[in-house]
């Protein structure tokens, strides 16, 4: 649990160039990294008042290293969180 890595989005969207990818109690998460150009920074998730944000995406893995990441399961409607722990290598 907390497995994660960081790929390219499958669409060519410049607003949501990667996504967070995370292992958890058996599910896989698909977080959308956003880009936001008028501040030139990355924000998870859907766009909303009072997020964070990271200046590069090494920085929201650091970040999520060191506290909690909310993880919504958007079929079941339910909450869970967890850091991000080990990162998955893909050759």
């Amino acid at each position: 649990d907390g497995s994660f890595l960081v790929r390219k989005s499958s669409g060519q969207d410049s607003q949501q160039p990667y996504t967070l990818v995370v292992f958890y109690n058996r599910r896989v998460y698909n977080i959308p990294i956003r880009f936001i150009e008028s501040t030139r920074q990355y924000a998870l998730g859907r766009e909303k008042s009072g997020e964070e944000r990271f200046d590069s995406v090494a920085e929201i893995v650091e970040n999520h290293q060191r506290t909690s990441l909310v993880l919504i399961d958007s079929q079941n409607n339910t909450k869970d969180s967890t850091k991000l722990k080990h990162i998955v290598r893909v050759s």
